[in-house]
């Protein structure tokens, strides 16, 4: 294809989590502001971005593919460019997994996405380019004026900080992000302001730490703060959702700002990472597990509907039997709604790299699926305690269901998040029935599995309330969301 046809034209992949979305989000902006024109075919484009994830090995291989794919496939005239956490944490060495690169750009200075392309246009050899500064702020000081938001059907994200100041010796994100660094607040309520009149219904506020909001502006309770700026100017955005807080830094102030605001939901996602005091120390992680039990309950008792989701990882170096025991007795003790789990991925760098002890692989899969069967029973009771209840859902997409044979049916279903249901995270509530997309609706709630809920758009009848009665999940097909 003659470049003449892909001249200003880009093509953007964005790979690994929300706070990676956000930044493709802005990338695109910038792009935008300076005459470039997305589009969803490669070979439509003269720039070809990926926007890389380097959290974890697996996150890692799918970005190098994925680039090696499009400088495989290249036309003449093509340029492609690495951007995002790999691209940061590697710099000059990604070239030599992925040879041919024409450009490599870090997650410190996404707005200067347009200048690399202005460089790469006017380069006289081709060698590759590297824009990689290790010391720039990135967030509230030379956004370029671009929205760090990100808009998914009636949900949105909102990056509030980046960057990170805890040691977590398993982490590389402090290397690849730098220290945080928080946005101003008037920048973040005039993106509620936008989001207000866009009609959003949820805006979810993500951070590497969400709790550390304004530390380095010189603010206390930053966070509660905030929340009570965003609530006050945007009242009509009725679900506000606080993702990644840290331990130890769940305040008063904050659950006291939850408990008051009918918009701020009762959910909080507090990745915990273990259950065991050693296990904790070697991870450089906030050891105190007697503050955990009283916040929890404090939380529970300030915020009664409250949703709790942790993340755990198995099979941390030195992980020993009763370490991992005594993680099993802290989820019986403390019940959480959510729970995310992932096997210890060793990650060059890291503090966490160099210790003794490395826990076999089988012995980590063996791990986990224990914890996830602990769970299973624990999110399943959960579930159960809403069935008869009513609850508000944001109808988000709609399918069909299944006979008891696996093949479709005629019958639409719903399917819908409520408040203690994060995006991509959590669960669904499937409501028989077309409901409104993009709409908080109330549904009357019938049954319930070990992760979603089922439901009845009819809340008026009253519900006979079987205890125990367990819907089977082979009914219901998740896949073909409209």
């Amino acid at each position: 294809m003659p470049i003449r046809k892909t001249q200003n034209n880009y093509y953007l992949l964005s790979l690994g989590c929300s706070k990676n979305t956000v930044d493709s989000e802005s990338i695109a902006q910038v792009l935008h502001q300076n005459g470039m024109k997305g589009v969803e075919n490669p070979n439509r484009a003269e720039v070809l971005i990926v926007n890389t994830c380097g959290f974890i090995d697996a996150a890692k291989q799918e970005s190098i593919n994925a680039l090696r794919e499009l400088v495989e496939n290249r036309r003449d005239g093509q340029m492609v460019i690495a951007a995002g956490c790999l691209s940061q944490r590697y710099g000059a060495n990604l070239v030599q997994e992925v040879p041919g690169l024409d450009g490599v750009i870090g997650t410190r200075r996404w707005m200067d996405i347009f200048d690399l392309v202005t460089r790469l246009r006017g380069r006289k050899h081709p060698e590759p380019l590297y824009h990689l500064p290790t010391d720039a702020k990135v967030v509230g000081l030379d956004e370029r004026g671009v929205l760090r938001t990100s808009v998914q059907g009636a949900s949105a994200y909102v990056k509030i900080a980046d960057g990170c100041r805890r040691p977590c010796a398993f982490c590389a994100i402090p290397k690849i992000k730098g220290t945080a660094v928080s946005r101003p607040v008037e920048s973040i309520v005039r993106e509620a302001l936008y989001l207000q009149a866009q009609g959003v219904q949820e805006m979810i506020l993500i951070a590497q730490d969400t709790t550390d909001y304004g530390y380095d502006l010189g603010m206390k309770d930053g966070l509660a703060h905030l929340l009570n700026s965003i609530v006050d100017a945007a009242p009509e955005i009725p679900w506000i959702r606080v993702m990644y807080a840290y331990p130890g830094y769940v305040t008063d102030a904050l659950m006291e700002t939850m408990a008051k605001h009918k918009q701020v939901l009762p959910y909080l996602d507090m990745p915990l990472q273990h259950g065991h005091r050693d296990t904790l120390l070697r991870m450089k992680r906030p050891a105190k597990i007697e503050w955990v039990y009283e916040t929890v309950g404090k939380l529970r008792a300030t915020i009664p509907e409250l949703a709790v989701r942790t993340t755990f990882i198995v099979g941390y170096p030195g992980e020993t039997d009763a370490e991992f025991e005594g993680l099993l007795q802290f989820v019986r003790d403390l019940q959480f709604d959510r729970v995310g789990a992932f096997k210890y991925s060793y990650e060059i760098g890291t503090p966490s790299a160099t210790l003794p002890n490395q826990v076999a692989d089988d012995v980590k899969q063996a791990r986990w699926e224990q914890l996830m069967e602990l769970q299973q029973g624990i999110s399943l009771a959960k579930n159960q305690s809403f069935v008869g209840k009513t609850v508000d859902i944001l109808v988000e997409g709609h399918g069909v269901s299944e006979n008891e044979h696996g093949h479709a049916t005629e019958q639409t279903i719903s399917l819908g998040r409520s408040y203690r249901d994060a995006p991509e995270i959590d669960g669904y509530v499937v409501v028989e029935g077309e409901l409104p997309v993009g709409e908080i609706v109330p549904v009357r709630v019938t049954g319930a599995t070990t992760y979603d809920l089922i439901a009845t758009a009819d809340i008026t009848p009253p519900i006979v309330v079987q205890p125990g009665k367990i819907y089977s999940e082979g009914m219901i097909s998740l896949d073909n969301i409209n």
